[in-house]
């Protein structure tokens, strides 16, 4: 549990609109993992990380089900009864006598807490912010190359404004653009990894626009901010001349997957273009202006918005929240004045840190390992060489394991549904319809079985042609087959020769056939073609006589 226990009583309105008074952001980045020049790629990526020594930051995170029974709480039992079984058994595992076997959740995460907070200088603001870190994670899931960093922070009684603007602005891998004066574009000036004793451990590098570009230039791939590289060591980036262990790179856009969670004081409705920029991540701005057109927004609430809890008419047991999610974020409002809102122990915020966080986790892990493996198979495919034996061969052997391993995750880690609780099997299926991960799923499998199918065929054309050969071969030989059968094996009287000379005779003949045959197959294509001639010119001998 966090240090969170602030008082959530009336923060005043002030020029820069309404004041949040509690905010909590999760973001989440999707790396595709890389073997190393150092070692082979490995099935358990997140051993391998947690047995490293030399200062290595993380250590594996001990689950509330290997820890002592009377040390579990009743949030652990609320958010485990929440999935269906099979996704239960993705999350925890199936026994825990079997932690070392086929009983141990395919999920691993890894917690560093040498990181206190983030002090960022938003852009266009003029004082930093200072975000408090509850978790720094990285889950890695077995037998699939894929990591993803998870890093949950929170304040307290922060601006809208400001609120809008870590949301659109600290969740960037890399700048897009810089400004004339030399500033990142929809970027912080600075952020800055502080330690518990206030100590700078890291500091962003947005700024620094050559490095960038001359990254992006040599390698033709997009150069990481320090900050964020920082924190994901000993994984080192995949074009980086560092050394590392296992190396990542990026698999989709830049900017990070995000959750936000915003309790607002009684009486500071947000308006809906609030909730617009807010769903859809895009900054601050005038709370009675919408950021894009009635067209673009006339179906933002049924298409965003999952309104179950919102605007109740008459009271519910659930306090009323809104929820909404565009794929790339998902965000909650509230009361900051409900105390099950903002319970972290048992209410509202309580479910966002977990349950919804486990949902959103699962989207964008399927998201991620399609991506991942379209991306090997397209590399597959562009190395193909059909006049290269080698090649068909490398790539009989890449398609037989890419399809071992998407038959493991589709059987141990894909999910249409994850819980039948209304709520988040609807934001599951709100957030998957956005990520358009089912499409994907199609796409992914459409290719393997396009590949599947060439290599079947190209076996088929072989397994044909080799059967050409062999029926030319057994054609030609057929003529002295039958002339030496017809007219008998005595043809000559060497019997009463001596044994050297019948064995001399022996190994001519032995030699002789064998030439032969082997120039029948040398050019049994063009025998087969001559034959084909042959017998079209037939054919077309009796069409036309008759």
């Amino acid at each position: 549990m966090d240090a969170f226990a602030s008082r959530l009583t009336g923060a005043e309105t002030d020029a820069e609109g309404p004041t949040v008074p509690h905010f909590r952001e999760i973001l989440l980045w999707p790396v595709q993992l890389m073997a190393s020049a150092e070692t082979s790629a490995p099935r358990n990526h997140a051993a391998l990380i947690a047995g490293l020594g030399n200062g290595n930051p993380w250590s594996e995170v001990v689950d509330e089900f290997t820890g002592n029974p009377d040390e579990f709480q009743e949030r652990h039992y609320n958010e485990f009864v929440t999935f269906l079984p099979p996704v239960q058994r993705f999350l925890y595992g199936s026994g825990r006598n079997a932690r070392t076997g086929g009983g141990r959740s395919p999920m691993s995460v890894l917690r560093r807490h040498d990181i206190a907070a983030f002090r960022v200088k938003l852009l266009g603001e003029e004082q930093p912010v200072t975000l408090n870190v509850a978790h720094v994670d990285l889950y890695f899931f077995y037998d699939i190359d894929i990591a993803i960093m998870a890093v949950e922070l929170y304040a307290s009684d922060l601006p809208l404004s400001t609120v809008q603007n870590v949301m659109f602005q600290l969740g960037r891998a890399y700048p897009a653009f810089w400004h004339t004066d030399g500033k990142a574009g929809h970027c912080p000036e600075l952020v800055e990894l502080l330690g518990a004793d206030g100590q700078v451990l890291a500091t962003s590098d947005y700024q620094d626009r050559d490095a960038f570009l001359s990254f992006a230039c040599r390698n033709r791939s997009p150069r990481t901010a320090a900050h964020w590289d920082f924190i994901l060591k000993p994984l080192v980036l995949h074009h980086s001349d560092v050394t590392g262990p296992i190396r990542y790179r990026q698999l989709e856009y830049y900017r990070m997957p995000q959750m936000a969670f915003l309790a607002m004081n009684k009486g500071h409705t947000l308006s809906r273009a609030d909730y617009v920029r807010l769903a859809l991540s895009t900054g601050p701005g005038d709370s009675d202006r919408l950021p894009f057109s009635d067209t673009e927004l006339a179906k933002f609430e049924n298409k965003y918005c999952y309104d179950r809890y919102f605007r109740q008419t008459t009271p519910l047991e659930w306090p009323e929240s809104r929820y909404m999610t565009c794929g790339h974020t998902l965000v909650v409002t509230g009361s900051a004045d409900d105390d099950f809102f903002v319970n972290i122990d048992h209410g509202c915020l309580n479910s966002f840190r977990h349950e919804n966080f486990l949902l959103f986790l699962i989207a964008h892990f399927h998201k991620a390992s399609l991506l991942m493996f379209s991306d090997r198979l397209a590399k597959a495919v562009s190395r193909l060489d059909t006049a290269d034996a080698a090649a068909v061969r490398s790539f009989r052997l890449e398609t037989r394991h890419a399809l071992e391993t998407f038959l493991r995750f589709t059987h141990r880690y894909w999910f249409h549904v994850i819980s039948n609780q209304v709520h988040v099997h609807d934001l599951f299926a709100l957030c998957r319809k956005h990520l358009e991960v089912d499409r994907l799923y199609v796409d992914v499998r459409e290719e393997l079985q396009e590949m599947s199918d060439f290599l079947e065929n190209e076996a088929m054309r072989r397994q044909n042609e080799t059967m050409t050969r062999l029926t030319v071969v057994t054609t030609f030989g057929l003529v002295a087959t039958i002339a030496t059968g017809f007219l008998g094996m005595n043809i000559f009287d060497w019997a009463a020769e001596h044994p050297y000379w019948r064995a001399g005779i022996f190994g001519a003949v032995l030699v002789g056939v064998a030439i032969l045959t082997t120039l029948t197959v040398a050019r049994s294509r063009r025998l087969a073609d001559m034959m084909e001639r042959l017998s079209e010119d037939r054919r077309d001998r009796r069409t036309k006589k008759s």
